[in-house]
């Protein structure tokens, strides 16, 4: 089993930056793929930005060229740098990891963290 624990959420701007950060224990090696997803109030759980340890990489078309997703595997740390924030991005960030079942963007991963709200201004 693997821990997931997000950090880095907060209250920002408009146009504002934010760094989320997962870090992942419970395994001597990183768990492959690991994404992010959020999920707004009244909403359902959408797909964020997944990275796999040799590099392959997708965002959603929402945040494609504003959100960048990276690894540090030597510190077992997933990031999601979000540049250009927008009301519309206020969510609690998941991170996730290792897909059980489906797609990388639509199906179960075995692992979650327990969220990190992240709160963006008009």
């Amino acid at each position: 089993q693997v821990q997931l624990v997000e950090s880095g959420g907060g209250l920002v701007q408009a146009g504002g930056s934010l760094r989320l950060s997962c870090l992942a224990s419970g395994r001597t090696f990183s768990p492959d793929p690991m994404a992010w997803f959020r999920q707004a109030p009244g909403k359902e759980r959408e797909f964020v930005a997944v990275k796999w340890n040799g590099g392959r990489t997708h965002y959603s078309d929402s945040v494609k060229g504003r959100f960048t997703i990276s690894r540090d595997n030597a510190k077992n740390t997933v990031y999601l740098q979000m540049n250009s924030l927008k009301p519309e991005d206020t969510a609690v960030y998941y991170c996730a990891a290792e897909i059980a079942f489906g797609s990388w963007y639509g199906g179960e991963y075995r692992n979650w963290g327990q969220g990190t709200q992240v709160t963006v201004s008009s």
